[in-house]
């Protein structure tokens, strides 16, 4: 009998120090006089520099959804830095919270811009990342953010975003100005997403030249990656729910999409 669970109890032994790897620390920095309150995520078990991946939150703000993303893209290989676009981390537990806390950021645009270069930097200088290996990606807002840099021409490798807002509030790229490689993942019938969005997100791409790719997921509504989305729609009687087969594809499209254009 002890012979029949040794391989299991190895296997344990193994498993619990590579989970126990992922570090987790807080970054206060600044962007002007707003205090900003982030957190930088990687595998303490992977030697040498690697690509970093700046994270934007939902508009709920920095939450354990978050945090698991984190921790998740760290477990590949990543640093990622979670960016507080609020400023002192703060977080929203109601839509109307969460919606004035977003609207102060996207009715903004060059305060949008500076918060997440702001993370950016903070990234860019950890002694994990190879600074000049950086993407991002966001959730929800935080797609919506990450588009937005895209198109400001951020030095970004490339960005992801899920769920993504198409709430694009900057000015529409000239021809070979995006640098960025872009994939949105979106639910087909995500009810804030409205076709016109998704057309006047192609022309704009499709005349800036950019190496884009959006995937619609027939069945998904918005915030599909957060398992927290379906008790939160029915609370507040959002169109919200998780989906564990879409979040599983999505997140494997943008495992893909990264370790592709850095060559993981």
């Amino acid at each position: 009998m002890k012979t029949q669970f040794l391989p299991v109890l190895l296997a344990l032994s193994i498993a619990a120090p590579a989970f126990a790897a992922i570090k987790e620390t807080p970054v206060t920095y600044n962007d002007g006089e707003t205090t900003m309150k982030g957190f930088v995520v990687y595998d303490t078990a992977r030697k040498g520099k690697r690509p970093g991946i700046v994270m934007v939150h939902e508009w709920w703000g920095i939450t354990k959804h978050m945090h698991d993303e984190a921790r998740r893209l760290a477990g590949q290989g990543y640093t990622a830095f979670l960016a507080d676009m609020y400023g002192d981390a703060k977080t929203a537990d109601n839509p109307m919270d969460a919606d004035a806390l977003s609207a102060s950021v996207m009715k903004n645009p060059h305060a949008m811009e500076a918060r997440f270069n702001a993370a950016r930097e903070q990234l860019a200088k950890q002694p994990t990342v190879d600074p000049t290996r950086i993407g991002a990606v966001g959730y929800c807002f935080g797609g919506a953010v990450v588009l937005n840099m895209a198109r400001a021409g951020t030095d970004l490798a490339g960005v992801v975003g899920f769920h993504a807002s198409l709430g694009l509030n900057t000015p529409a790229p000239a021809p070979g100005t995006v640098k960025a490689k872009i994939l949105v993942l979106n639910g087909a019938d995500d009810p804030f997403v409205k076709k016109e969005q998704y057309a006047m997100l192609k022309a704009d791409m499709d005349a800036a030249k950019a190496d884009y790719r959006v995937i619609e997921y027939p069945g998904a509504v918005h915030a599909f990656t957060n398992p927290e989305a379906t008790a939160l729609g029915k609370k507040f009687n959002l169109p919200l729910r998780y989906d564990a087969k879409v979040n599983k594809e999505a997140e494997g499209e943008a495992s893909k999409f990264f370790a592709a254009i850095f060559r993981q």
